[in-house]
């Protein structure tokens, strides 16, 4: 059987960082792991920004529950968990999934946790286990899954490169650049095509 792991953000919903950056007028908060390799590098600058700025959680869910997914993607999830099992697979906080989650149709979601003070301000992050995204691809296929996975950055090229099957899904052209053995998959039903297409791993 096949299962299916993709990312969240860059996938099937726009960058929260690059709406909260927007919203906030702060530049330095665009940068993504599309930017950035190093995930703990890029969440202690967040937190340092935050920090400097006064940037609460409560101002962070504000800008979250104004988003909406990415054209078509709840009609692709929806078609994508008609035929397999579909994990997503996230470095998001549990904090900030709700409102996108209800609009996708409560898909399964595995992803970290924040540390917040009394006074609602974000302080640390929880990873629920370093390279969770590998982690899980490993744990499928130890349970006799075909594991296919699909993401944009650089935080989901492990968990391609673990997977039977990885695809990048509309990747910037730095991590196409470095990562030329994942495919490339442009649009939902181009990826819901190349999903399809992908062979039943032999145990």
């Amino acid at each position: 059987m096949k299962i299916v792991c993709l990312d969240l953000e860059g996938v099937l919903v726009p960058e929260v960082w690059i709406n909260v950056a927007e919203r906030t007028g702060i530049p330095a908060l665009r940068a993504t792991t599309r930017d950035v390799p190093d995930y703990d590098v890029l969440m202690k600058q967040r937190l340092r920004i935050l920090d400097e700025h006064g940037i609460k959680l409560k101002d962070i869910q504000a800008v979250i529950g104004g988003m909406r997914p990415l054209d078509g993607a709840r009609e692709f999830l929806d078609a994508l968990r008609a035929r397999y099992p579909v994990v997503i697979l996230s470095d998001t906080f549990e904090q900030f999934a709700q409102p996108l989650m209800r609009q996708l149709g409560w898909p399964t979601l595995f992803c970290h946790s924040l540390a917040i003070d009394g006074e609602g301000r974000v302080v640390d992050y929880r990873l629920r286990k370093r390279d969770h995204k590998r982690l899980s691809i490993e744990a499928f296929r130890a349970l006799n899954f075909t594991t296919i996975a699909a993401g944009d950055s650089y935080n989901d090229t492990t968990m391609l490169g673990a997977a039977h099957q990885g695809f990048l899904f509309h990747a910037p052209e730095n991590v196409v650049r470095e990562f030329p053995q994942f495919p490339l998959a442009e649009s939902f039903a181009g990826l819901l095509e190349a999903i399809a297409a992908v062979p039943e791993a032999v145990a």
